[in-house]
């Protein structure tokens, strides 16, 4: 072959998309083939179709069925069910109309509990009964006169400031408030003593 005859001329040279393949447009394929265009499988439907505007609904129908009375009247008509020969006969068994094992351990149970609770406070009010004795009344009368002298010898002393009309300080007004509250519980102790049948805490 004659020497550059494989070389490119200029008029030869590849146009940009010469080799791909060309694609028509949605209008030149619905022009040509408008099969193309339809789908090759349609999605299933779940729900009906809507109605036209031609198919009217069926309106205005009325029974004179009574379906009470009518299963009323199909209850009474119908056959027992059958029981099976394998079924067990609740009223031939050895415990029945007896009181379950179980609710017998429970009643032992709470009976014991009973107990208990009756011991501890059997415990409780015989060492409230050793603890508590009763006042002799020799002691009584002791104590109630000790007491009236205790409120001569505090009546006395809230006598000598009683001449004291103007209460300027803050040592003056505690002293007649301590007199007054002890005059006042001095009596209110006399009281509970004049009582009978007093009992005394051993314990206290």
């Amino acid at each position: 072959r004659v020497s550059g005859s494989y070389k490119n001329t200029p008029d030869t040279y590849m146009v940009s998309g010469s080799k791909a393949r060309q694609i028509k447009t949605l209008t030149e394929a619905k022009k040509d083939d408008p099969s193309v265009l339809r789908p090759s499988k349609l999605k299933e439907k779940h729900k009906p179709g809507v109605p036209t505007r031609d198919e009217a609904p069926v309106m205005n129908l009325v029974t004179s069925k009574n379906f009470i009375v009518a299963n009323a009247v199909e209850t009474i008509l119908a056959a027992p069910k059958r029981v099976s020969q394998g079924a067990k006969d609740f009223l031939h068994k050895e415990d029945y109309g007896k009181v379950p094992r179980y609710l017998q351990h429970i009643k032992k149970d709470i009976e014991s509990e009973y107990d208990y609770i009756r011991q501890l406070e059997q415990q409780r009010e015989d060492m409230q009964k050793s603890i508590v004795r009763p006042m002799p009344e020799e002691e009584r009368f002791g104590l109630i006169d000790g007491l009236k002298a205790k409120w001569e010898q505090v009546n006395t002393e809230y006598q000598a400031t009683t001449h004291l009309t103007k209460l300027d300080t803050i040592g003056k007004i505690k002293r007649k408030e301590k007199y007054e509250a002890e005059l006042q519980q001095i009596e209110k102790d006399i009281e509970k003593l004049n009582r009978s049948n007093i009992h005394i805490n051993t314990v206290a």
